[in-house]
């Protein structure tokens, strides 16, 4: 059995441009990946099928992207059938990440079993969504294209994050389509002397998406105002929502910001940047 982590990620910005002739949007963001994982363990087993054990209620066990992700690695090479136990931890519909990246996870691990490289199933990653690609890397980076374009940056450090997830969930088609329809809003600028020091003089740091999110979903401009008010600083939406975070000097504070604000949320937590993408972490050298 192997096992793997398969972190979150928080879009520090996220600048997005009108869709392209195939539906697609350009994107400019600065995405960091952060501790807080999911877990994803990898078992042979003799069965004509792989058997998905994902025990949440958004997810179906028959059609996901770890089950997508271990078709596409047997489109390069075949490799025995897998039982695939998800521990799954990082929220559905709040914009950090979690199909996506164990899709990425299961990529690298089904490549390891296969005895394929991950050059050989990194070009597999952008066909299963557009953040897929960031996991493989992970850390500090900048994410162009419509997520494909990979760039590392100078790693994040002196800061942790109070990420915070309402009750309430977003559907990223949704948000997209709103976008468009409202001609393409751009998201107001945290102004530089709100920033740590380690995001000034870079990308302007907003999320286009949140206009729209708004839009779609009310709810979300009381709960930021009202994250704002608790924290006494700037609230940012990562990716497409619903899920927000602040920026706090140290993880203590990022702690103690998420618990202030835990009355008003399906989940709250305080992380430290992560300066890697998915990763194995066992190996039962039985196996």
């Amino acid at each position: 059995m192997t096992r793997w982590e398969a972190p979150g990620k928080l879009n520090l910005c996220l600048l997005i441009s009108p869709p392209r002739a195939d539906g697609y949007h350009p994107l400019q963001s600065l995405v960091q990946t952060i501790e807080w994982c999911d877990h994803l363990d990898f078992e042979e087993v003799e069965e004509r099928d792989d058997v998905i054990v994902i025990e949440h209620p958004d997810i179906d066990p028959e059609d996901n992207l770890v089950s997508r992700a271990l078709r596409h690695v047997r489109s390069v090479k075949d490799f025995p059938k897998q039982r695939v136990v998800v521990d799954k931890v990082l929220p559905t519909g709040a914009g950090v990440g979690g199909g996506s990246s164990n899709a990425a996870a299961t990529l690298m691990a089904a490549a390891g079993i296969a005895g394929l490289g991950r050059a050989d199933v990194a070009p597999l990653a952008v066909t299963l969504g557009a953040d897929v690609p960031l996991f493989l890397t992970g850390g500090t980076l900048h994410m162009g294209g419509i997520g494909e374009v990979i760039a590392p940056q100078q790693p994040l450090t002196g800061l942790a994050f109070a990420v915070a997830v309402p009750v309430f969930r977003l559907d990223t088609r949704e948000v997209y389509r709103e976008w468009d329809r409202l001609e393409g809003p751009q998201g107001e600028a945290l102004p530089e002397g709100a920033l740590p020091p380690a995001l000034r003089d870079g990308m302007p740091i907003r999320n286009d998406l949140t206009p729209a999110a708004m839009s779609v979903e009310p709810q979300l401009a009381e709960f930021m105002a009202e994250l704002r008010s608790r924290w006494g600083q700037p609230v940012l939406l990562t990716g497409s929502g619903s899920g927000c975070f602040g920026m706090f000097p140290g993880l203590d504070e990022a702690v103690d910001a998420a618990g202030a604000v835990s009355d008003l949320c399906r989940v709250s937590v305080g992380v430290e940047p992560r300066p890697r993408g998915v990763a194995e972490v066992f190996v039962d050298q039985g196996r």
